[in-house]
């Protein structure tokens, strides 16, 4: 093994590159190189650390079976304050209402005073529950409390900017293309904070559907959580589409190498061509 506290961290820096990119297999293999290396170091926390990360890099990415196993033995391994604030997050992604909301109970028990935890983890935790119960508009609420440090560092992990992306998803759900697209815009905006974060690669995602949505297609394009009745159809605006085309260009190409049994990856592009 290498130094300890370096080789772990390499290897889960490299895995979430990996999974910027959507190569989730490579991801999957370096986060458990990282973690047998942390293990090796008794650094059970770290580890656990790495496999909630890993929880949250699968679910957006459509994997939600992986996320919750990934997420479930981490809390296994060390349920500390923000491996149980990351598998929450992961679970409520994942359709796991009842564990998200049991694990966000005791974090509100056990962190009353924390930051963090009440202005950040317990209303995105929350919010993904609202979402997963078709209730953007209670969602957007939840995340209100956020706002003022959500671009800020609020773990030594890679994770970043989470009430952004899930605000997105909310005006999404919505129909609100503009609000939707001032979202996921910040992850371009703040390339710097979010650095790697696989959230950030599948933001542009995001944007493109927003920008669809802009243009006038319906919403059912957005993704299978979402229910075309009621969808809002007016004229399409070629400017928009234009946007839109070039959104999902930019994504499909940043995923040009990914695994391609991705299902996310796989509705981006049923998607882009239902635009050319």
């Amino acid at each position: 093994m290498g130094k300890p506290g370096a080789e772990d961290l390499l290897l889960a820096t490299q895995a979430d590159t990996e999974g910027w990119y959507g190569k989730l297999k490579n991801a999957h293999e370096l986060t458990g190189r990282a973690m047998d290396s942390a293990l090796h170091n008794d650094a059970k926390e770290t580890a656990a650390a790495y496999q909630a990360a890993a929880a949250l890099r699968e679910v957006e990415s459509g994997n939600r079976e992986q996320a919750r196993a990934d997420a479930r033995a981490a809390l296994k391994l060390a349920p500390n304050r923000d491996v149980r604030a990351m598998a929450a997050l992961a679970l409520a992604r994942a359709g796991d209402t009842a564990g998200a909301e049991t694990l966000a109970a005791q974090l509100d028990k056990t962190f009353p005073l924390d930051t963090l935890v009440q202005r950040y983890w317990l209303p995105t935790i929350r919010a993904a529950v609202a979402l997963e119960r078709q209730d953007p508009n209670r969602a957007i609420e939840l995340l209100k409390v956020a706002s003022t440090i959500e671009l800020g560092e609020i773990t030594q992990f890679t994770i970043f900017l989470c009430p952004v992306y899930l605000r997105g998803e909310a005006c999404l759900m919505l129909h609100d293309g503009d609000r939707a697209t001032a979202e996921f815009q910040k992850f371009i905006d703040h390339r710097g904070v979010v650095m790697n974060f696989p959230w950030g690669a599948l933001a542009r995602l995001g944007l493109a559907r927003a920008y669809a949505m802009q243009a006038g297609f319906p919403v059912a394009a957005v993704s299978d959580r979402r229910k075309e009745d009621g969808a809002r159809r007016a004229p399409l605006q070629p400017d928009a589409l234009a946007k839109a085309r070039a959104a999902y260009q930019d994504f499909l190409t940043l995923w040009k190498d990914a695994d391609p049994d991705i299902p996310i990856l796989k509705k981006a592009k049923s998607e882009y061509a239902k635009l050319r």
